[in-house]
C-alpha cells in the first residue's frame, strides 16, 4: 500500500470521507492523524530487537569488539573445525 497526505477544506470533509469509505478495507485504509502511521510489523519487530540490543549493551551484558578482535575470534573458531 502507499500513503498520501491530503489537505482539504473542512467544508468537504464529510463528502471526502463518504467517498473514501466507498472503497473496501483491502483497497483503502484511512489513517487518522493521531494514530500511528507505521503499521509495518517487520519494522516494529526490528525496532524492538534494536532496543533490546541497546539495553544489553548499556547494561554490560553485550560488548562491542573491533574488527581485528572479531577476525581473531572467527579465525580461532574456523581452526577448531578444520582439525
Amino acid at each position: 500500500m502507499e500513503t498520501i497526505k491530503i489537505e482539504f477544506q473542512s467544508s468537504i470533509k464529510e463528502k471526502l470521507i463518504e467517498f473514501l469509505n466507498s472503497f473496501s478495507a483491502t483497497e483503502l485504509h484511512i489513517v487518522e492523524e493521531d494514530s500511528p502511521i507505521i503499521e509495518d510489523k517487520s519494522f516494529l519487530e526490528y525496532r524492538d530487537r534494536l532496543h533490546l540490543a541497546v539495553k544489553k549493551f548499556e547494561s554490560g551484558e553485550s560488548k562491542s569488539r573491533s574488527l581485528e578482535e572479531l577476525d581473531e575470534y572467527l579465525e580461532k573458531i574456523i581452526s577448531e573445525y578444520e582439525n
